[in-house]
């Protein structure tokens, strides 16, 4: 049964150092106020996925010394420019990545989802990612003739952690239109959802929320997290803080400028 955990560092007790954790991209609801427990605890050695991009988060994440591994198609700012910490750590080596696309990321999460080893990706034959991906692999179709097809192994993840809107007493968490992140809680052995609020009752049975409702048999723990998505913002809720984002690309630009976004936006202070 799902756990309805007390606080976020309550809920994210398993995510243990050198677990794989999945992360969402920006529009479908990021965990930030959980990204900010994680680094405060000083979670390390931590092989970061994001589904299939990720911004500031993983910035963070990396930049605090987080991650050891990061598996994505793409970090950045995005209108607030490149995401600095996740550059310089490339440029300096100081993690390992894993290119990827954005298609070849979800068939990944697809085949763990579905139990199976593989999924067939079209479109990567030709580029130099077969080059740097070895545990991507090229084989025959075996219905057609002289038609190769890359194969993706199944991405299988320790946690998959997401910001939604609502949340149940019973683990239900509502994502709308978000099915990614329903692909991303059957993919991963455990998920961990911080929420807006809590529902009155059940959201499956309520019948304007149902369809949208990733059940609680998949979820592990719900942390209420008012405002968990900030800064960046979380769809009908509340936009992004953009003055806050663009203070971030300047401060992150430098290891010292970045030391002091540390400490005033995530030890010294619960951001709010």
């Amino acid at each position: 049964m799902p756990v309805l955990a007390r606080s976020v560092d309550e809920a994210l007790s398993v995510v243990t150092d050198g677990c794989v954790l999945l992360v969402p991209r920006e529009s479908s609801g990021v965990a930030m106020e959980a990204t900010r427990a994680l680094i405060r605890r000083g979670a390390r050695r931590l092989h970061l996925v994001g589904c299939p991009t990720s911004t500031l988060q993983a910035d963070l994440l990396i930049g605090a010394g987080c991650v050891e591994t990061l598996e994505t198609s793409a970090v950045s700012l995005n209108e607030f420019g490149a995401a600095p910490r996740f550059t310089d750590a490339a440029k300096a080596g100081a993690i390992r990545i894993k290119d990827a696309t954005c298609p070849a990321i979800h068939a990944a999460l697809q085949a763990a989802e579905k139990g199976v080893p593989f999924m067939p990706v079209r479109g990567i034959i030709g580029s130099d990612l077969l080059t740097h991906r070895p545990d991507w692999r090229v084989i025959d179709n075996p219905f057609g003739d002289d038609d190769p097809v890359v194969v993706v192994p199944a991405l299988s993840a320790d946690v998959a952690l997401f910001h939604a809107p609502l949340a149940d007493r019973d683990g239900n968490v509502w994502i709308g239109t978000n099915r990614e992140l329903a692909t991303m809680a059957h993919a991963a052995r455990k998920t961990i959802v911080t929420a807006e609020a809590l529902h009155d009752s059940s959201l499956l049975d309520d019948p304007k929320l149902a369809a949208g409702t990733l059940p609680g048999f998949y979820v592990e723990a719900v942390a209420v997290a008012p405002r968990g998505a900030w800064p960046l913002g979380l769809a009908d809720h509340y936009p992004a803080d953009a003055a806050h984002l663009a203070e971030y690309a300047r401060l992150a630009a430098t290891a010292e400028g970045f030391a002091r976004y540390l400490e005033q936006h995530v030890h010294a202070q619960r951001a709010a």
